[in-house]
């Protein structure tokens, strides 16, 4: 693959993505939010999808995450990117998928795998139905952002008012074409833990991803599991055992314990909160566990007069 320099606009840095596309298998513009990038390489494809502008933003070399994740491992990928928070719900992306179907684009591939977290993993749900039989890897999914349905969804309000209701819609219902489906959520953010209970099909397996928020699949970078845990699910060998024993390394991730602070809190248990602070301060510097613990000693001391 060819060496990535450095890229000083977004104009430019889509161009380099056009020339991947075109020495590698196919950059398309799908109407004037969407892009696609196929890269081509071995019998298994992973289909990916992301925002754009955080893919520019934030990614260390500019490229879907799965670009060299894949890459390293001789897989294919396809990347989908948004250029706003679309939650892909264009006609252009339809017609794509449909195309890949029809055309039997997806049947060239012993294993499918779609993947994607928040706004990716609806659109990794939905989308897997364009290659019945494919595997799905989703990390805190959202179901539909349909008024009528999730009205108690009060987040993405600037997505409210597509159209959640048309091809490719309601997550649940295209996802039970997929031969299997790792759903990874956290049971204490409570919008995340409704969608994934709309999520019923015998072929979705869901875990439990306890005080991780919504942003699952950052931490899990940071924790350094992220490979291993998409790894597993991809090759269909992730179990809980497996997978729980990887999820001890959230004991040692500042995050995850800054997570658990912001959960301990909404308890609104002074002695819970103190508790918790104190073994956090005991292993290590935190200037916020140190304020919350005073704040908790404060509240203590109040209540008893």
């Amino acid at each position: 693959m060819q060496d990535q320099s450095p890229i000083e606009t977004k104009s430019s840095w889509r161009a380099n993505l056009a020339a991947i596309g075109s020495e590698e298998g196919f950059f398309s513009e799908l109407g004037h939010q969407h892009s696609a990038l196929f890269v081509e390489g071995g019998k298994t494809l992973i289909v990916t999808f992301e925002n754009l502008d955080h893919v520019f933003e934030n990614a260390d070399d500019r490229m879907p995450w799965g670009y060299g994740f894949v890459a390293s491992r001789g897989w294919s990928m396809l990347g989908l990117m948004a250029h706003d928070w679309t939650w892909y719900r264009d006609e252009a992306v339809f017609d794509f998928f449909d195309s890949l179907r029809d055309s039997g684009f997806f049947k060239r591939y012993d294993r499918v795998v779609f993947y994607g977290a928040s706004m990716g993993a609806y659109a990794a749900a939905t989308f897997s139905a364009a290659a019945p039989g494919a595997r799905a890897v989703l990390i805190s999914p959202q179901s539909t952002l349909c008024r009528e349905t999730a009205s108690w969804e009060t987040r993405y309000v600037k997505a409210w008012k597509r159209d959640f209701n048309s091809r490719y819609g309601y997550a649940p219902d295209y996802l039970s074409l997929a031969n299997k489906a790792y759903l990874f959520y956290d049971p204490h953010a409570p919008l995340d833990a409704m969608h994934a209970a709309l999520f019923r099909g015998e072929n979705t397996e869901k875990f439990k991803c306890h005080f991780m928020g919504h942003r699952i699949a950052s931490l899990w970078a940071q924790m350094g599991v992220l490979k291993p845990v998409i790894e597993g699910a991809i090759d269909g060998t992730l179990t809980r055992p497996e997978f729980y024993r990887l999820m001890r390394a959230r004991w040692e991730s500042p995050r995850f314990h800054r997570e658990v602070l912001d959960q301990v809190v909404a308890r609104d248990n002074p002695r819970l909160t103190a508790r918790y602070c104190r073994a956090i301060l005991a292993r290590r510097r935190g200037p916020k566990f140190r304020q919350a613990l005073n704040a908790a000693e404060a509240e203590i001391a109040k209540s008893r007069g």
